[in-house]
């Protein structure tokens, strides 16, 4: 028996199923804040694609709300921590204490040991505390007093923030927003449903949505998406706009490794809630934004000038065609 034989290629009923459960998903969580099918989409499609997402946004637009429902929707243990200027890293990982009765050391873990961290307003607090969250985010563990410890899976990060300009707040390290999968601005509800809102129409609150996936659920998807097909020319073309963001004048620091192999991942994921059985050019595109926006480092004249990632990222992707469906040169790979 080959170990290493290429699975199936997904069939088109097969995405069906998960597009379909995906859909009740959306619904599900989205009942918890109206008007935003489009980020609630987008922030599941990180949830199962086990990614970890920053939402930014000014105060009151729904942040922390999205972030409990996105809890709420995994079958698993989910702790909220609430990031104040005050905060310890030992209060987010855990300390290492004496037990006097049994005369050894006793660790005691902190929030980050569950299977969603929800971390509020993340850049309230110092810089030495969010890097607590560093090491967890890449190798899902955090070493206390010289030892490793291994958080469950699934494992993610929602953190929320607010824009750096307001006062109190720090400025998240570029290390620490590579290792977000996502950046994702809620905005203002659409006058519909902010009047559904108002008058007070919005009555399922996050703690009562129903957990909708789990560790089971979230691997099945996992291995479904590995069987989504994708064309050589995808892969290229998610290259050459990395390529092309390493060379712009604009940018000091451009796309990593990560960024790229995040994007081949992730469009799997969304074609397969798509129910489509394969990724598309469109994927690429309608995900560059949220995953690799906030990536890019801008160069101190760009910045000095008022750009930001997502302005460059856009020329970017103006600037680099994307191959056509039925490319000549391209094959199916998966």
């Amino acid at each position: 028996m080959n170990l290493h034989a290429p699975s199936a290629p997904l069939s088109t009923d097969e995405a069906a199923v998960h597009a379909d459960a995906f859909d009740s998903m959306v619904a599900s969580v989205g009942s918890a804040l109206l008007g935003k099918t489009e980020v609630v989409r987008l922030a599941l499609v990180a949830l199962l694609s086990q990614g970890h997402l920053l939402l930014e946004d000014v105060p009151g637009t729904g942040k922390t709300t999205l972030a409990r429902a996105i809890a709420a929707s995994v079958h698993g243990v989910w702790r909220r921590v609430q990031f104040t200027p005050d905060l310890l890293p030992s209060d987010v990982t855990g300390v290492t204490v004496f037990n006097q009765g049994t005369r050894e050391f006793e660790f005691h873990p902190g929030p980050v040991f569950a299977n969603v961290v929800v971390a509020d307003e993340i850049n309230r607090a110092s810089p030495k505390t969010q890097s607590a969250l560093l090491e967890v985010m890449e190798e899902g563990a955090v070493t206390v007093d010289g030892v490793r410890h291994a958080v469950p899976e699934p494992f993610q990060v929602v953190a929320t923030q607010n824009p750096v300009e307001m006062s109190g707040t720090y400025r998240l390290p570029e290390a620490q927003l590579d290792r977000f999968l996502m950046r994702l601005t809620v905005g203002y509800a659409d006058p519909a449903a902010e009047l559904a809102i108002i008058r007070g129409d919005r009555l399922t609150t996050p703690d009562s949505l129903p957990a909708f996936t789990d560790a089971a659920r979230m691997e099945q998807v996992r291995l479904a998406a590995r069987r989504v097909r994708v064309d050589e020319a995808v892969y290229e073309y998610v290259l050459r706009v990395a390529r092309a963001t390493r060379e712009h004048s604009a940018l000091s620091v451009g796309l990593s490794t990560r960024a790229t192999v995040a994007m081949a991942h992730t469009a799997r994921i969304r074609a397969l809630v798509s129910g489509r059985p394969y990724a598309t050019p469109e994927d690429v595109k309608t995900l560059a934004q949220p995953l690799w926006a906030h990536r890019l480092v801008l160069s101190p004249e760009a910045s000095v000038g008022g750009r930001t990632g997502t302005d460059v990222l856009a020329e970017v992707l103006e600037a680099t065609p994307a191959p056509q469906p039925g490319h000549p040169g391209a094959t199916a790979t998966r």
